[in-house]
Parts: structure tokens; C-alpha cells; sequence
């Protein structure tokens, strides 16, 4: 049995991007912006599910991120994960790809157990591709960038396909391994309806808190013991609870500063009316080779 962590995020919606919601130290407000479970870390979520179903074990995702994060945590537990965590604090807030790294670092080093750590090649509010191998570095293990495909495990050895310039690589690495996984490498399945049912009431340690908020007959304690009775906690992990150095996290620990945000907006330009005959397509087609828009 081979079990697999994977890393998860919860981004904005970088379709409605706009200089709105950008903040004035360049960063985004993502308050304003509808949240999405980011598409790469699905697909590897899904790889991850199917080394699970090809040779057992147990698939644990995880997320850094606020307490909203905590929806795609239920997300992944609709489509088969096994359990989750969640990795909130205030003072992980504005952490660029290093403070990042370092956090999921800790928080897998807690967690454990683990013979495989998959994650998107990059999130698409970053597109850094950078806090996969970060990770894999500070965790002193060995990683495989741009995965298209797990061949074959066997005798404490994953073999994987790997994406290059031209075509491919099919590498033999021994585990732990990290792995990046490209967005077309799987189709991730849909929900299970079994599973939404079971898991929808999900909740994290600060949802759990909030209903205390709103409740003053409910105690965090006895819910949070109740929750873990019914396989409906998602596990969270604070910073004392990892015990992390605080001038490594957050801004803080973030060297990554933005220099300038510029909002670009796209204008159509003048436009020509092309005549159905040959002559005329014989010049529009001269006309793109010349922009060195085709040929």
C-alpha cells in the first residue's frame, strides 16, 4: 500500500481579475473574488486516487490558506480523499512561494506516513510553478516536474512520464517522491452523490468555532469531539500547532516583493471588410504571412 499526500489550493477566479481588486501593496484581495478549487491540483488529487485504487493505501489532502479553504478540502472529500487538513493562521497571510514551502514542509512532516506527495504543476494566481519543488527541497526529497502519467509502482520505486520539450522522459525514482502533475495528464472524476452526502457537514476547527460564536450552549470541545466521532472533522493546523519560526512565515518570510501592477485592458483595433473571392482571400492570406501570424 502506497499512501499519497496532496496539495491542494483554493484560488480566486483570475477570469475576473481586474485593477479592483488589487491591493495597494499588489497583492489581491481575494475577498472580492468568487474562490476556485485550482484545476491542476485537481488532476493530481485524481492521479493521486488512482494510485490508491491500483495498489491501496490512503489519499490525505491538504490546503494552506484561509477558513473559506475549507471548501475544497470537502470537494476533495466528495471525490475520494480520506481525510483532510487545513493549515490557517493569520500570520501565514501574504506568504509568497518560499514562507509557503516552508509551512507545507512543517505541516507534512507532522502529518507523515506518507510514500507519495502530489501536486499541480502551478496555481493559476501565482503561475510559479515554484512551491512543489520548494517543498520537495526542504523536505530532502526527490521530485518529478511536469508528470503525465504513474507507469508503475513497485518494490519501494515509482516509474512516471514525464513531459519535455519535443516529447518525453519516462524516469524510475525511488519513494518519497514529489511529483507535479501537468493539467492534462488525468480527467478528474465527478463527485461522488454517496460521498457529498456523507461528507457535506464537514468542518473545520474554525468553522466549528464560528457556530460556537452563534451559539453560546455549544462548547468547541465536546463539537470538536463530536465531529471526529462522526469522521466529519477536517483536521487544522495552526502555527503553534506546527510550531513554525515566525520571520519565516508570512510577509515576513516572503524576500518576494511586487515591483508594479499594471491593468491592461484590451481594445479592438480597426477592422477590414474581406470579399468573398478568391482575389481577396489570396491577399488576406499574403497579408497574415507577412505579420507572421501563420507560415
Amino acid at each position: 500500500m502506497y499512501n499519497s499526500i496532496v496539495l491542494v489550493k483554493q484560488v480566486p477566479d483570475t477570469a475576473n481579475i481586474s485593477g479592483k481588486v488589487m491591493k495597494d501593496d499588489g497583492t489581491v484581495n481575494r475577498a472580492k473574488l468568487p474562490a476556485i478549487f485550482n484545476h491542476e491540483d485537481k488532476v493530481a488529487l485524481e492521479l493521486a486516487l488512482q494510485v490508491k485504487e491500483r495498489y491501496g493505501g490512503k489519499v490525505t489532502a491538504i490546503t494552506m490558506g484561509p477558513p473559506r479553504a475549507s471548501d475544497i478540502l470537502r470537494e476533495c472529500l466528495y471525490l475520494g480523499a480520506d481525510e483532510a487538513y487545513l493549515i490557517s493562521d493569520r500570520k501565514f497571510a501574504g506568504a509568497d512561494t518560499l514562507a509557503t514551502s516552508y509551512v507545507l514542509c512543517e505541516a507534512i512532516k507532522k502529518i507523515g506516513d506518507y510514500h507519495f506527495i502530489f501536486a499541480g504543476r502551478q496555481a493559476i494566481d501565482g503561475d510559479t510553478a515554484q512551491v512543489g519543488p520548494q517543498t520537495a527541497e526542504k523536505l530532502d526529497i526527490p521530485q518529478i516536474t511536469y508528470t503525465e502519467e504513474i507507469i508503475e509502482v513497485s518494490e519501494g520505486k515509482v516509474k512516471a512520464r514525464k513531459k519535455i520539450d519535443g516529447g518525453y522522459e519516462i524516469i524510475e525514482c525511488k519513494l518519497p517522491v514529489l511529483l507535479t502533475v501537468l493539467k492534462d495528464a488525468v480527467q478528474p472524476r465527478p463527485f461522488s452523490a454517496k460521498r457529498v452526502m456523507a461528507f457535506k457537514g464537514a468542518k473545520s476547527l474554525m468553522d466549528l468555532e464560528k457556530l460556537t460564536e452563534e451559539n453560546s450552549l455549544l462548547y468547541i470541545d465536546k463539537l470538536t469531539h463530536e465531529y471526529e466521532g462522526r469522521g466529519l472533522y477536517i483536521k487544522t493546523l495552526t502555527m503553534d500547532d506546527l510550531k513554525l519560526e515566525d520571520d519565516r512565515c508570512g510577509v515576513k518570510g516572503s524576500p518576494t516583493k511586487v515591483y508594479k501592477v499594471e491593468s491592461v485592458v484590451l481594445a479592438g483595433g480597426g477592422h477590414k471588410k474581406v470579399e468573398a473571392t478568391k482575389e481577396s482571400l489570396g491577399e488576406l492570406i499574403d497579408q497574415l504571412m507577412s505579420d507572421h501570424i501563420f507560415g
